[in-house]
């Protein structure tokens, strides 16, 4: 049998897209079918899916939607292919990503190859050193309203293959399957966030709205991008007022809208910058950039500086998912049974927030040490509901197993 059939897609291309899908894990679609069911026919699983797409008869399967909360209390709804479709939608991403990231500007860090949070974290904290005023913007729903016409043009002007664009067109038409099995069809607008394809697709549409649009009309001005967060640096008060104006009737010509609440203008007030401004701190990806105190590397002494430290929107998250453990109530397990669930956690949150004024998370962990000295008390009736006798055990343990939780072993002194 042939490699290939009427379309370029060979077989390795399938499998190599598998690989990617298989390493970035992932829940069942709507056919229930999970990664591990999936490979349990891998081989007909695969040839399926590069069969159809080489023959131009693959369509997608409608996508599940989930919801998870939002910081505003609100919910955000993703959408969650299936396993194969997932396969599928890599092996168009890899074809065409090469191609838009020539185009893409170096100030957009978001779902790129070799770029990071912490690097546009750090794009950012450079750029308030130099620019004293900001602008927040935050696009309302920017998922649920790309425009499909407008995205089609962006995506022509560097796809030729017709059989490319169909198939991309075919997904931005798949319609969402809500909890109760609905079908919700597209009207022409918006791609599921949670898709393969879709954060590439949202960069290129962002980067005609925004991104190359700012470089040729304030060029004068540095921005940074992460998907639909964006942060722009401005010098002036009157500057970042009037270019706030313009990205605002620049959005709404490519059928957006800025959230009007989420949208607002900072001062990155530090000891060198005097004016009044009611609004001096802003979050992102986070983390808060305000006014806080920093220790001079020259003479020692402290200073007032403009940088970031984790949010208390990030802060609350965490203390909820300590929370939601309730491991002062695992009382049948071993302190190295709780270390072996709570570790990975840890590391992702020391790794994430730790990166920048390591002590601001350190309030944080503490609560973490208390949740630990209660369970302590809920399972040795010795300690007689006294929390000093709870965490003086508490630290004779850490003492003799320094590296068992990783925070512990990370140094952070509670």
């Amino acid at each position: 049998m042939k490699e290939t059939k009427s379309l370029p897609v060979s077989k390795q291309m399938v499998w190599n897209a598998y690989k990617k899908v298989k390493r970035n894990k992932g829940s069942a679609g709507t056919d229930g079918i999970s990664l591990k069911d999936f490979e349990l026919k891998l081989e007909d699983n695969l040839y399926k899916i590069w069969n159809r797409l080489a023959s131009g008869s693959y369509f997608p399967p409608p996508v599940k939607e989930v919801e998870i909360p939002k910081k505003d209390g609100k919910k955000r709804k993703l959408g969650i292919p299936t396993v194969g479709d997932r396969i599928a939608q890599m092996v168009i991403k890899d074809l065409v990503e090469r191609r838009f990231e020539k185009e893409f500007s170096p100030n957009s860090y978001g779902y790129r190859p070799l770029k990071s949070t912490h690097q546009a974290l750090e794009a950012v904290r450079k750029n308030v050193r130099k620019y004293a005023w900001v602008i927040d913007l935050d696009i309302k729903g920017f998922f649920d309203n790309i425009d499909h016409e407008l995205l089609m043009k962006a995506v022509e002007r560097h796809v030729e293959e017709k059989w490319i664009k169909m198939y991309i067109r075919r997904w931005l038409k798949m319609p969402v399957q809500t909890k109760t099995g609905e079908l919700i069809e597209k009207q022409g607008k918006g791609t599921p966030q949670g898709g393969v394809i879709s954060p590439l697709l949202a960069n290129l549409f962002l980067h005609y709205v925004l991104d190359k649009w700012l470089s040729i009309k304030y060029p004068e001005i540095s921005f940074v991008r992460y998907a639909d967060d964006a942060i722009i640096h401005c010098r002036t008060q009157s500057e970042a007022e009037a270019v706030l104006k313009a990205i605002g009737d620049r959005v709404s010509e490519c059928k957006l809208q800025l959230h009007e609440k989420k949208t607002k203008i900072a001062y990155c007030k530090d000891y060198r910058r005097k004016e009044k401004f009611e609004n001096v701190k802003f979050d992102f990806l986070g983390f808060s950039f305000k006014p806080q105190s920093m220790k001079s590397k020259l003479n020692k002494g402290m200073f007032l500086g403009f940088d970031l430290s984790i949010s208390k929107t990030s802060r609350s998250k965490i203390v909820n998912e300590i929370r939601k453990t309730n491991l002062h109530r695992w009382t049948t397990a071993r302190i190295e049974d709780i270390a072996e669930v709570l570790n990975p956690k840890i590391r992702g949150w020391i790794n994430y927030y730790g990166k920048y004024r390591k002590w601001e998370l350190n309030r944080t962990l503490r609560r973490l040490h208390r949740r630990l000295a209660k369970w302590l008390l809920n399972k040795y009736k010795r300690l007689k509901w006294s929390f000093r006798r709870a965490f003086k055990l508490l630290e004779q343990i850490k003492i003799s197993k320094p590296t068992l939780f990783a925070h512990w072993e990370a140094g952070y002194n509670l």
